[in-house]
């Protein structure tokens, strides 16, 4: 069922009764749907970020901390809560959980790129060349649409207007202070990761965890997406959050 929040300013799957207990926040080009299986008998609500399913793109590009303050004004009136995060919904919980560490009482990430092991490749000369062209006029921004397609990801090429440059501008964000942040704070955090997952390779998640100076799980066999035995994981982590937050109140 979908509810509203921040005064219609946000659309939301709703789980259980209210007010929630668990909010969670989707991937890139996914919705709010993902999480039925790990929220299914808890308080809770899963956003529709903006952009993606039935919720409207921003009118401008934003960047994760925008997206951050949305949901930190969805949830104000019933925080703390316990925030999942998959892949880009969790650079969003990050920057949520650093920025307003008041509105959330624990955090689970799962596949969420934070951390670059390695510096991009440098791209070929020509794709050089023709950006210096474009950026001086000599070169359509059509033509230029057209080579940044070849070079994309499926994401990149799929996104459209505003998304696309949402993308571009969450890709090349950094997290080394929000993590810091997180380090120095005492939220519980469990960071669950899938053995092959190639969006957000398992070794860079595992030093965003040590950063974090939260626990690391890989589920083995599975990959990126919020399915079989990592979508079981993570509602068993948690629920094991849940739980020590009861018992510690």
């Amino acid at each position: 069922m979908i509810t509203s929040l921040a005064g219609g300013r946000v659309l939301a799957e709703k789980h259980g009764a209210t007010p929630p207990r668990v909010v969670a926040l989707h991937g890139w080009g996914r919705d709010g749907g993902d999480f039925s299986t790990i929220l299914s008998g808890l308080d809770a609500v899963s956003i529709h970020l903006p952009g993606f399913g039935p919720a409207p793109a921003p009118e401008t590009v934003w960047g994760t901390e925008d997206y951050a303050e949305l949901v930190a004004e969805a949830i104000a009136a019933f925080a703390p809560v316990a925030v999942v995060g998959h892949s880009f919904g969790g650079r969003v919980a990050v920057r949520l959980a650093a920025a307003r560490p008041e509105l959330v009482a624990g955090l689970v990430l799962t596949g969420v790129p934070l951390v670059k092991l390695h510096a991009p490749a440098t791209p070929p000369l020509g794709y050089r060349i023709a950006r210096w062209a474009n950026r001086r006029g000599l070169l359509s921004d059509a033509r230029m649409d057209a080579l940044r397609d070849q070079r994309g990801s499926a994401d990149y090429r799929a996104a459209q207007g505003v998304l696309r440059g949402i993308m571009v501008r969450a890709v090349n964000e950094t997290y080394d202070d929000d993590l810091a942040a997180l380090a120095g704070s005492t939220l519980p955090m469990r960071f669950v990761w899938g053995e092959h997952d190639t969006a957000a390779p398992t070794d860079a998640g595992r030093v965003a965890a040590e950063r974090a100076g939260a626990p690391f799980r890989v589920v083995p066999g599975t990959g990126h997406l919020l399915e079989g035995d990592l979508e079981l994981a993570v509602r068993e982590e948690l629920l094991g959050l849940l739980d020590e937050r009861n018992r510690t109140a």
